[in-house]
């Protein structure tokens, strides 16, 4: 049996591999959200949003559909979705936000294809956390494609340096996309709030 320790270093280890933007994409977004609403209990789950690279028209991005869930109670996302899910062969995780072990936590699963590579990303969290703020980045960079473009070439970048380091790669992306997001914040203030993201 594999133990949790080895199962997140076999999961950090997968290749980093970034593709060119495929138009399939939104629709492998909308057939997983068909899914999730079908299968999960109702009263456990409000929104679902297409974040990260692949919500982002003609930017390349690791081919993974990132996928944000809103859920009422993580507690109870443990307790009945985890099961549930895991026992649709997704991996999951009970992750922090930040760093390797302190909270907030919240659920993470993998979704692989029949050749176990890596379709989709699900992030399940309450409606305070922060991961909301990424739906900010995601306009802000449809919004200004010439910052998309510069953000794929930093990824592109590190994908070629950290090929085997999803760890290395994430953190080689944080400082952009904290500058970015907070120049997301200042252009969205004058609307109050955006995407249920108060601002």
């Amino acid at each position: 049996m594999e133990t949790l320790e080895a199962r997140i270093k076999r999961v950090l280890q997968e290749e980093v591999s970034i593709a060119p933007y495929n138009p399939a994409w939104p629709r492998m977004f909308a057939e997983e959200k068909r899914r999730l609403l079908n299968c999960l209990p109702p009263e456990l789950i409000k929104r679902i949003e297409h974040f990260g690279s692949t919500a982002i028209p003609n930017l390349a991005a690791k081919p993974i559909v990132d996928m944000l869930v809103e859920v009422t109670s993580l507690e109870e996302t443990k307790q009945r979705i985890a099961p549930l899910l895991e026992a649709q062969g997704y991996d999951y995780f009970w992750r922090p936000t930040h760093g390797n072990d302190g909270p907030p936590f919240y659920a993470w699963f993998i979704k692989r294809d029949s050749d176990g590579k890596r379709t989709h990303h699900i992030h399940l969290v309450e409606s305070d956390f922060e991961h909301w703020e990424r739906l900010l980045f995601r306009d802000y960079l449809i919004e200004h494609p010439d910052v998309a473009k510069d953000y794929e070439a930093l990824k592109l970048r590190l994908a070629h340096d950290y090929s085997n380091d999803r760890e290395a790669y994430t953190n080689g992306k944080t400082e952009f996309v904290m500058r970015v997001t907070q120049a997301a914040k200042e252009y969205y203030r004058g609307i109050g709030s955006k995407d249920g993201v108060k601002i």
